[in-house]
């Protein structure tokens, strides 16, 4: 019993579904032509831009940083931490800032002139000339450059030059003469490598050093070698190594300069300090001494007792403390003075000399923040938003300084009054003292106070005079600029071309296949489709549309022999007058090939088979089989002007095969063959013939197809590969649920195995017999469709 299953076929479905996904690639192959431009435009243009394009070296330099945070054991045995000023705490993080400042930055290209560029035009490249310049521009007055500017200048000899202006006109000068536009007032000097670019064309490229010191600042780069030293690593890529690595330099030098010029002015305020305070004990001690000695003279005292030398050094340990609890105590006012002022630009006073570490930490980020703000002003207006975030970390970490200094404050001041006590207990004591030797103890006690502060002021003077006249930094170059193996991207910019060569044909065919939502494998059928795919026949490129011959044999004719066979079960082995419908959704799709190729395929097997052209609109099985088309056909016999005898004419291919032409043209075909000439004329066929093959119009356009349909035993609807849109398969689907078509089976036709992907690959066509060879126009349009 005959199903709408495949397997119902003895024969199956075609094997090339099961080799379908081994030639996956071959649609993409089938466009060998694309690829063959892809590789002759892309290739070649890789070629020329490698040759155009300059090596960019990596140029590092590389200092160690002397990090307090790291080295606070080695900070805290220095007696010059001791007080305030003499030195403010260094990290590595504020010191890339540092060395990233547009400040910094701008000295260096002011150094080296890095505002102007020169460039020698040689062919396709433009070679970087630093320090092999053979001129020099130089600006007598510099007007503000709004934008870059460019000046082509070729070097006729070593006393004039031809400038190209902005319009392409060309203009000689002369060399070291004065002139003026819109840059300002300038001149170019030849420097002593003229003679060599004789004839030969440089690029002048100029910029404001604001624009230039911008570009640097980015192109630069500082981090840490690792986490666990303080290592700093400095880097920039350029195309010429040697400017590189003088960028390097030179701001390793500013930097360095910088440092020490900070480094002396934190000095010369530290012994400014010094010195008033050691001018002020200088005239209090001498004051005291007089004092002291005028005492003993007039008293005469030579010795004094056990008791008061005790008393006195006590007293005396006492206000040394005393006095240290009181210079503390100075320390943690200034710095609350700071903190509390509406507005600082000054330098964070320091809190050395202060036993409180957290304070030194909230010190130092305040200063990082106050590093932050200034760099950031540099760049900015101080009213814009981007100010708002390190300003409220200021006012945070000022507050939180505030509270850590007033709690220090209740601690001192609690120590100096508890010091104080002592003071009055000791003197207490003393008062038990005759009264000569009680005042010769206060006066010694006040000489001895000021003696050790005045001691201790001078040695402190004299060690930051000592660091003032030192012009070293702390900070160690470890390797000065050096520039790596230039970056060669010969490689991989091949291998992009080489896979540019691929992908780009291969997305465009794809993405041109996604637009044109054809169908392609008998799979998206199936998807939709209930009715079996019975047949799949291969494209054929030739000009002839009967592609079936007794002679020879082709994949294409041994299709229509398969489908010969498989029409046998589907009229259930009924030997005479089966009807055959033919159509398909819309023209172009191959029913009238269908239909003719089946025709003569059955008639070379001796059944007597006629094909009705019943496509009155658009005729073609005439024209096919090179038959006349002003015999009278279906047209006339429904019109009643011919009798059957009158319209069936035999084919010139084989006398078991008969045709009946569209007849004489007509406007409305629909309405004759809803006559009852059409069941008569069938029925008449039955009687006479094995085969009625009947070649109907599109069912997407007119309803001819499904006017014949009940006369019809087998339907073949005809679907094209890469031809019929996806969107027709629901309309073939509403035609099989509403039973329109009777007995619907797909012919899948003009397979391409190459071209879509999917569809018929022999790989040994010795098995057939060999046809004619095509013609030079045949293997050029098969050329131009791969495209």
């Amino acid at each position: 019993m005959l199903t709408q299953d495949n397997k119902s076929f003895p024969f199956g479905e075609s094997t090339n579904e099961a080799t379908s996904t081994s030639s996956g690639l071959s649609k993409y192959l089938y466009h060998w032509p694309l690829f063959l431009i892809s590789i002759l435009v892309i290739l070649p243009a890789a070629y020329f831009y490698v040759s155009s394009i300059t090596p960019i070296y990596e140029v590092k330099a590389s200092i160690l940083i002397k990090d307090t945070k790291k080295n606070q054991s080695s900070q805290s045995s220095s007696a010059l931490h001791e007080i305030d000023l003499i030195t403010s705490a260094k990290t590595v993080d504020n010191e890339i800032e540092i060395l990233k400042s547009k400040k910094l930055i701008t000295r260096v290209v002011d150094d080296l002139k890095l505002w102007v560029n020169y460039r020698l035009v040689s062919g396709f490249k433009k070679i970087d000339l630093f320090r092999e310049t053979p001129v020099e521009f130089v600006f007598l007055k510099k007007n503000v450059l709004q934008k870059d500017e460019v000046m082509e200048i070729t070097i006729k000899d070593k006393n004039s030059y031809d400038v190209k202006l902005k319009d392409g006109q060309v203009k000689s000068l002369v060399f070291d003469k004065n002139y003026n536009n819109q840059l300002g007032s300038w001149k170019l000097v030849t420097t002593d490598k003229v003679n060599d670019y004789i004839g030969k064309t440089i690029l002048v490229a100029l910029s404001s050093v604001e624009a230039a010191a911008i570009q640097y600042q980015n192109a630069i780069d500082a981090s840490l070698s690792n986490k666990l030293s303080t290592a700093l690593v400095i880097s920039i890529s350029d195309q010429n190594a040697e400017r590189g690595e003088a960028v390097l330099d030179n701001l390793i030098k500013n930097y360095s300069l910088a440092s020490v010029d900070d480094k002396n002015k934190d000095l010369k305020t530290t012994i400014d300090f010094l010195d008033q305070k050691i001018k002020e004990l200088s005239g209090d001690l001498g004051a005291s001494e007089r004092g002291l000695e005028n005492f003993k003279s007039s008293k005469g005292l030579t010795d004094i007792s056990l008791q008061s030398k005790v008393s006195l050094e006590n007293l005396q340990n006492n206000d040394n403390q005393l006095n240290e609890a009181n210079i503390q105590l100075q320390l943690i006012n200034r710095i609350d003075e700071y903190v509390n002022a509406s507005q600082n630009s000054d330098k964070v006073p320091s809190a050395n000399g202060i036993d409180d570490p957290s304070l030194s930490s909230l010190i130092d980020k305040l200063s990082g923040l106050q590093l932050q703000y200034q760099e950031l002003a540099a760049n900015i207006p101080e009213t814009s938003p981007d100010f708002d975030p390190i300003n409220r970390q200021i006012r945070t970490t000022r507050a939180t300084i505030k509270e850590a200094v007033k709690n220090i404050k209740i601690s001192l001041r609690g120590k100096r009054d508890k010091l104080q006590s002592y003071n009055s207990n000791f003197e207490s004591s003393i008062k038990s003292i005759p009264t000569q030797e009680r005042e010769y103890i206060n006066i010694k006690r006040e000489q001895s106070s000021k003696e050790s502060l005045y001691t201790y002021y001078l040695q402190k003077r004299e060690e930051a005079a000592a660091n003032y006249a030192s012009i070293l930094t702390d900070d160690k170059i470890i390797d000065d600029a050096y520039a790596g193996v230039p970056k060669n991207n010969t490689k991989m910019i091949y291998l992009i071309a080489m896979f540019a060569t691929i992908s780009l044909p291969t997305g465009f065919i794809y993405i041109r296949n996604a637009a044109k939502n054809k169908v392609i494998s008998p799979a998206e059928i199936k998807k939709i489709l209930k009715s079996p795919i019975i047949a799949e026949i291969p494209y054929e490129s030739g000009k002839n549309k009967i592609a079936i011959n007794n002679k020879f044999s082709t994949p294409t004719s041994e299709q229509f022999r398969s489908l010969r066979t498989r029409l046998h079960y589907l009229h259930k082995d009924r030997k005479q007058g089966r009807v055959t419908l033919v159509t398909s959704s819309v023209p172009g799709e191959g029913k009238s090939f269908v239909s003719t190729n089946i025709s003569v395929s059955l008639a070379y097997t001796e059944r007597k088979t006629i094909i009705l052209e019943l496509d009155m609109r658009k005729p073609k099985i005439m024209e096919t089989f090179n038959l006349p088309s002003d015999k009278k056909g279906l047209s006339d016999y429904f019109d009643g002007k011919a009798s059957i005898e009158d319209i069936i004419q035999p084919s010139e291919i084989d006398s078991n095969l008969f045709v009946i032409s569209s007849g004489s043209p007509i406007s409305n075909p629909s309405e004759l063959l809803e006559r009852k000439g059409l069941s008569i004329l069938i029925s008449t066929l039955r009687e006479r013939f094995d085969d009625i093959i009947i070649d109907s119009p599109p069912t997407h356009l007119v309803a001819d197809a499904m006017i014949v349909s009940p006369f019809t035993d087998v339907c073949l609807y005809v679907i094209r590969q890469g031809y019929t849109d996806k969107a027709e398969l629901t309309f073939i689907s509403n035609l099989i649920e509403q039973q329109q078509l009777s007995e619907i089976n797909i012919i899948f036709n003009g397979l391409q195995d190459q071209r879509h992907g999917y569809g018929y690959h022999y790989s040994s066509q010795d098995y057939y017999t060999k046809g004619p060879k095509r013609g030079l126009s045949a293997m050029f349009s098969d050329f131009g469709s791969r495209f």
